[in-house]
């Protein structure tokens, strides 16, 4: 695609109103259209061909930030010949005044800015660009994330049963399972009729969650047995190395490995938020810690991971590695040791799905 004879256009995207930025590369050209309005947004994408003297043949590149809409504005810009950006928004430069104007009309002129320098002038760290799932890998993450939803819910309403029974002088070990009508309080009194029914309520919550919860798993479970999918298969892979279990295949095969295209190590470390970021500046060298800018789930879900690799796994090479540098310190050094293997262990779990390499030292025996 001719980059000269191309029609560049940002979206400033919010829940009522979407702003569009055109540019040609010499003049820029901003219009409001209602939110998810498909068809006007075609429409001003055509006038603004118009209005630049373009072709109606031209090429058409786009961009917006990744937020709340997701990435099915992506798909529908691609089905219509657009060439389209889902920009990270943590990538984009801000300014360093300590006060800024910030409006939609500036933030829309700001990205179309940003995708000229990196369409026109080829400046490829001008942004960081989102890698979009198919739909069917998005869709497949729903079910881990709906179960890490029922998880908190369920400690809620647990929660918030004990706590209304410590109000009158009482305890609880099974909320699913007690028989509010026939507790009696401190006095010897039995409970108040509104403090019961609203008992039994939070108790119906907290077993329909529990259901759901266990139909999701049995879920897991078939399809990691029978796998259907890359992302299944790389799960069950993952579910027979001792110390990863069921949910931890399920997320690492699903939210990262399953949809992802890694090049090398230091593009597995990275998407999680594994890597540190050092300031050197004259005389000044520190570590700043670890980025985050990655996915938290796995982030999280890596250092659970490292902490049990070393009670499942203490005769692997990683945890040999752990117990020599980090296993005498303090409890602070642990705990920084232990991100550092996190990211190590994330490394190797890469590779022994990508290219069948088994971690030095560890043993089967897991899950599945």
């Amino acid at each position: 695609m001719s980059r000269q004879r191309t029609l560049l256009f940002s979206m400033e995207l919010s829940n009522k109103i979407w702003r569009l930025c055109f540019t040609d590369g010499a003049k820029m050209r901003q219009k409001c259209i209602g939110a998810r309005d498909t068809g006007a947004l075609l429409q001003e994408i055509g006038r603004a061909k118009e209005k630049f003297a373009l072709p109606a043949s031209c090429g058409v590149i786009s961009c917006y930030e990744a937020g709340r809409d997701g990435f099915w504005i992506h798909r529908f810009l691609a089905k219509n010949g657009i060439e389209n950006r889902v920009l990270d928004p943590a990538s984009i430069e801000v300014n360093r005044r300590s006060k800024q104007q910030k409006t939609d009309r500036l933030d829309a002129s700001k990205l179309t800015r940003l995708l000229l320098r990196a369409e026109r002038f080829a400046e490829k760290k001008a942004f960081s660009v989102v890698r979009v799932p198919g739909e069917e890998e998005e869709a497949a993450m729903r079910t881990y994330r709906e179960r890490e939803r029922l998880v908190k819910e369920i400690k809620g309403h647990v929660c918030r049963i004990k706590s209304l029974l410590n109000l009158q002088g009482l305890e609880c070990n099974d909320p699913g399972k007690c028989r509010f009508a026939f507790l009696v309080d401190w006095q010897g009194r039995a409970l108040c009729p509104p403090l019961i029914r609203e008992l039994q309520r939070e108790q119906q919550r907290l077993c329909l969650a529990k259901e759901q919860l266990a139909e999701i798993e049995h879920y897991q479970w078939q399809h990691l047995k029978k796998p259907q999918s890359r992302a299944e298969q790389q799960g069950k892979q993952l579910a027979q190395l001792r110390g990863v279990g069921l949910q931890s295949s399920w997320a690492l095969g699903h939210e990262y490995f399953g949809w992802r295209e890694f090049k090398n190590r230091r593009q597995v470390g990275a998407c999680a938020g594994l890597v540190g970021t050092p300031y050197d500046s004259g005389d000044s060298r520190k570590e700043q810690g670890i980025s985050k800018a990655g996915n938290r789930r796995i982030r999280y879900l890596m250092i659970e991971l490292a902490w049990g690799w070393l009670r499942y796994q203490p005769g692997s090479a990683l945890s040999q590695w752990y117990q020599e540098r980090f296993g005498f310190g303090n409890r602070r050094l642990r705990r920084i040791g232990i991100v550092a293997l996190a990211r190590k262990l994330l490394v190797a779990l890469w590779k022994f799905v990508q290219y069948g390499q088994l971690p030095e030292g560890a043993q089967l025996g897991g899950a599945i």
